[in-house]
């Protein structure tokens, strides 16, 4: 899969997933604000029933009060011998049938289509019970006496029962209506319980769908991590034996270089040298002195070109890690970078080190001369040790200086990659601890019959 495919692949995620909990979050919002508006339609439902009912029942209590007490202004009147109280009660049932009539009139605003019939016997009742009442309210005193206790008992309580009988059967028919709303908010509440219900059950499965999806999606793409890391991996492990091998063939290329420089060109060389020096010593002093003198130039410049290849023979390859082991070979490479820098180096060695391998003692050695390159080109330090000891199965190398120090996490150069990669190659650890103004310190951490990684 190319990076073209790998950003498709991710456009279309991304697009996915949007889509996916855009809608969810949007479902969700309806569903919140759906919930808001119906609770708001269901409270304000309830509210307007029960004042309603409140207003109804408040004016019934006020015609079922009224209604009583012009029975008893009437009553009053009827016994009543003085004429100037009589009057007192007449002015009394007059405001009582004022109010009634009010409250008749503010009912009939609110009155539903159920209480009509009803409530228009129930006004025919009153008219008449007021009109009933209009020859005793002319009666003087002996008639009032005469005829007063008649007219209640005949005309006066049977009108008035009935009235307040009416009243009671439309106080009926609102407690009824209000039972009526009741069930309508009822009503509303299973509605929006079955509405709420439904829509949990659409998020519900919305989320399971996008959640499947998600799921699906997130797994292929770990399985493609994974594969990616796989292939990553075994990319880094084919570098890392490309590199072992570079440097494996590297040092087979030095060890040849190091052979043939030392073998032919030294040899030859030396036998130049000799046979110069021999030229020189056949001349006498008087015969050709120019000769001689060059013959002896030549033979001077031969030895430096010797000492020369025999440098780069050290260099390449010091005959000595073969012939003599890792400790001399790092001894005389700690007096070769004393004699010719500024940096004293040290040797500590608390083992023999002879029974190690030819790949040890090669990284071990290479290790050591790119850190003591590092201190003389980089740390400005006057002393470095290097001590070699064993810890159990482990062979540990540490190199210290006493420079300036670095930042490890932010300054490491090719060098340092190159030891860390030599080291890793045989199944070691490399650290390196250092400072700003405290030095540095290499730790490295081999096995001691370390074999290269596979």
């Amino acid at each position: 899969m190319n990076n073209e495919d790998t950003q498709s692949t991710g456009t279309q995620t991304r697009r996915l997933l949007l889509i996916g909990f855009g809608g969810l979050l949007l479902l969700l919002a309806f569903t919140g604000f759906n919930t808001l508006s119906v609770l708001d339609r269901i409270q304000a439902r309830n509210e307007s029933i029960r004042l309603d009912y409140v207003n109804r029942d408040r004016i019934l209590e006020v015609l079922r009060a009224d209604l009583y007490l012009s029975g008893t202004y009437v009553r009053d009147l009827l016994l009543e011998p003085d004429p100037s109280r009589a009057d007192l009660h007449r002015a009394e049932l007059s405001a009582a049938r004022d109010r009634i009539h009010s409250m008749i009139e503010a009912y009939q605003d609110v009155l539903s289509q159920q209480e009509r019939p009803s409530f228009e016997k129930f006004k025919r009742e009153v008219a008449s019970y007021f009109d009933s009442l209009q020859p005793a309210l002319q009666w003087n005193a002996q008639q009032r006496k005469q005829y007063g206790y008649r007219f209640m008992q005949d005309s006066l309580l049977p009108r008035r029962m009935v009235i307040v009988h009416l009243a009671d059967q439309i106080g009926r028919l609102n407690q009824e209506q209000l039972n009526a709303g009741n069930a309508r908010v009822s009503a509303l509440f299973a509605r929006f319980r079955r509405d709420l219900v439904l829509l949990l059950i659409a998020t519900l499965l919305c989320g399971l769908l996008l959640a499947a999806g998600s799921i699906y999606r997130i797994l292929g793409l770990e399985r493609l991590s994974t594969r990616r890391f796989e292939e990553v991996k075994q990319a880094r492990k084919a570098l890392r034996e490309l590199s072992a091998r570079l440097v494996h063939v590297q040092e087979t290329e030095r060890r040849a270089l190091s052979r043939e420089l030392h073998d032919e060109v030294g040899q030859a060389l030396s036998a130049l040298t000799l046979a110069l020096g021999n030229a020189a010593a056949m001349i006498p002093p008087s015969d050709n002195p120019d000769v001689r003198l060059q013959l002896l130039d030549t033979r001077r410049l031969a030895e430096r070109t010797v000492a020369v290849v025999r440098d780069i023979c050290l260099l390449l390859r010091p005959s000595m890690l073969d012939d003599l082991g890792l400790l001399p070979a790092l001894e005389w490479q700690a007096r070769e970078t004393t004699r010719t820098t500024h940096v004293h180096v040290t040797v500590k060695a608390e083992a023999s080190l002879d029974d190690l391998s030819d790949e040890n003692k090669t990284c071990i050695y290479r290790v050591v001369q790119e850190a003591l390159h590092n201190v003389v080109r980089h740390a400005k330090a006057k002393h470095a040790v290097i001590q070699l000891s064993v810890d159990g199965d482990d062979l540990l190398l540490t190199v210290q200086d006493d420079g300036q120090g670095f930042a490890p996490e932010r300054e490491r150069g090719i060098g340092m990659l190159g030891m860390e990669e030599r080291v890793k190659h045989l199944n070691g650890t490399f650290q390196v601890h250092s400072n700003a103004g405290s030095g540095t310190k290499i730790d490295v951490r081999l096995p001691y019959g370390a074999v290269p990684c596979r």
